[in-house]
């Protein structure tokens, strides 16, 4: 796996973490953010690489400051 790849994993376990703790679901915390709900599935799962703008908006709807989230 590429250095890259599992950057993109672990922030996507980081952010389902949060997400589940806060007892959303995938749905909820999309429609929250204002994104699509598959665009949040792939982040989860380590596919999409969110932009820092995206980011933000994630560390937004889950209430954290970005150093948390990351």
């Amino acid at each position: 796996m590429e250095k890259s790849d599992k950057v993109k994993v672990l922030f996507g376990q980081r952010v389902r973490q949060l997400r589940l703790q806060q007892g959303m679901s995938q749905e909820a915390f999309a429609d929250k953010c204002g994104l699509d709900r598959t665009y949040i599935s792939g982040i989860e799962r380590g596919i999409r690489n969110p932009t820092l703008e995206v980011i933000n908006i994630i560390a937004k709807g889950l209430s954290v400051n970005v150093k948390e989230l990351l």
